[in-house]
């Protein structure tokens, strides 16, 4: 049974598979008002108390009041043993918020940013985000992937991983160091990248997407914005759950090495985030849910269980 208790190696590092995203902790630029700092302070301590372990983040994780990083040392150091902390690098903001994308040369910098915001000597895992735009880009990932491995031969880092990426870029990354995680956008209705879980899961890398529940955007969340409604109402209404909760819970049995990193500013979304772990899906509704992605457009492949021979 899928729980929070299963979990996943990233490298020599375990970790439950619902962890916590930290974007959402700062509130989003479209807010009407910044979260609470005491909130946010709070959901990253009860994160713990339930049994969270993975935490990700970013140094641009931030709005003119608030720093992702600067809450989650605030509120965690010292930090409890086993918590891993994953942030990413390539996509930075300027003061104004605008977003740029690193050369090569300033990878170093961004990292130590992150260290320094952290109160850490070196990083967990790193992540390059590949790209200045929502959207997947083409082109070579070696130069900024190469400054990387760089970097932890150095030992600012532990571990790898690569993010909005494409299968051949994947690829190119492994070429060049251990790559622990992939990280993309994707979900129940968002499945471009369904052959690309598959891939990771023959490598035993662990995937780790994104925006699983609704995508950043404002009005994303509206019904008629998210397709399959009546569908993931229906399993829900079946476990007396939240739709949030079964996109979740649909999320963990897409595969045993899929990892899932909701993200939330409000302690009561963070307790039913993590109780998500505990559904166990049948075989009848999972084939409901996974004719959603194929209605939307965006399905592929929906295998599982490609990893250790069981269902995630």
């Amino acid at each position: 049974m899928t729980n929070i208790h299963d979990t996943w190696r990233l490298g020599d590092l375990t970790v439950n598979r619902i962890g916590l995203g930290a974007m959402r902790l700062t509130g989003m630029p479209w807010d009407e008002k910044p979260k609470s700092r005491e909130s946010a302070i709070a959901v990253l301590r009860r994160a713990i108390e339930l049994g969270v372990d993975h935490i990700d983040t970013a140094s641009f994780y931030f709005t003119p009041t608030r720093s992702a990083n600067e809450l989650i040392a605030t509120a965690l150091q010292p930090y409890p043993e086993g918590l891993v902390i994953t942030t990413k690098v390539g996509a930075g903001r300027d003061r104004d918020g605008e977003f740029s994308y690193a050369r090569p040369d300033q990878l170093r910098g961004q990292v130590e940013e992150n260290i320094r915001q952290l109160g850490l000597d070196h990083l967990d895992v790193v992540n390059l985000r590949w790209g200045a735009a929502m959207g997947k880009e083409p082109g070579s990932v070696a130069e900024h992937f190469g400054a990387l491995a760089e970097l932890r031969e150095a030992g600012l880092i532990r571990h790898l991983g690569v993010s909005n990426v494409v299968a051949d870029q994947l690829t190119e990354a492994l070429s060049i160091a251990p790559v622990v995680c992939v990280q993309n956008r994707y979900g129940l209705a968002d499945r471009e990248d369904d052959a690309l879980v598959d891939l990771c899961g023959e490598h035993g890398i662990a995937f780790v997407p994104f925006f699983a529940v609704t995508t950043s955007l404002p009005g994303a969340a509206t019904p008629d914005a998210v397709p399959g409604q009546a569908e993931i109402a229906k399993v829900a209404a079946a476990h007396d759950a939240t739709p949030a909760q079964i996109r979740l819970a649909w999320t963990l049995h897409r595969g045993a090495h899929v990892l899932a990193i909701p993200g939330t500013g409000d302690p009561r979304h963070l307790e039913e985030n993590v109780a998500a772990g505990g559904i166990r899906l049948s075989d009848e509704e999972l084939a409901l849910l996974d004719g959603v992605g194929q209605a939307s457009g965006r399905g592929g492949s929906t295998s599982r269980g490609v990893v250790s021979g069981k269902e995630g």
